[in-house]
């Protein structure tokens, strides 16, 4: 757990909710229309295996334009590959964010491995003129608006059809980009977790 110099620092800052998720080639599946009887058939590619495991940063501070800042990892089940995010990833991800929010950053995230190991809560120490961690309590999803934006990915990911793991990743940076032009859809995340920004008095 790193500090800023100030409490009114804090309030300066951008308040970050993270989270991840992952997605393999298997699709979620969806409802559509079709003719009575004549069920729609979409042929998916069962060749090939991996996992595409995204990070999410979703950005809001008062007065300021929401952000959605991410990265995406493709395994493809080769030898040294790294299976998901561990401690590296996590810091380029929040020194890219940092950069592009352009201000101290306010994080809250939950206790996964590799928020809360001995070299992530070192790298924090060192960050702390620029990060304060807070840490979500167990198993409250409810409370972080990161959450919806795995809901909003997998409806737009319903049934696709792809031949690869990284064509599948490439689907998922799209739909992503998508997200990051909807302002809107991203303060929708916010109020439904019931979460209200005021300035400091």
């Amino acid at each position: 757990m790193a500090g800023f110099k100030s409490t009114r620092a804090a309030w300066d800052s951008w308040l970050v909710f993270a989270d991840e998720s992952g997605q393999g080639l298997r699709p979620p599946k969806g409802r559509t229309w079709a003719r009575t009887g004549q069920t729609p058939i979409l042929p998916v590619s069962c060749s090939g295996s991996g996992r595409v495991s995204i990070a999410a940063l979703l950005c809001v501070k008062p007065g300021e334009r929401s952000r959605l800042i991410y990265r995406t990892l493709t395994y493809h089940r080769r030898k040294h590959e790294p299976k998901g995010f561990k401690e590296a990833a996590f810091q380029a991800l929040l020194n890219s964010a940092h950069a592009q929010l352009g201000g101290p950053i306010s994080l809250v995230w939950d206790s996964l491995p590799g928020h809360v190991s001995a070299r992530m809560r070192a790298w924090i120490t060192e960050q702390r003129d620029w990060l304060l961690v807070y840490r979500f309590p167990p198993y409250a999803p409810d409370l972080n608006p990161a959450e919806g934006i795995w809901s909003a990915l997998r409806t737009t990911l319903f049934n696709f059809a792809v031949d690869d793991i990284d064509q599948l990743t490439t689907l998922i940076k799209n739909k992503l980009k998508s997200m990051q032009y909807r302002p809107g859809l991203l303060a929708g995340f916010i109020a439904e977790t019931g979460l209200v920004l005021s300035t400091p008095p």
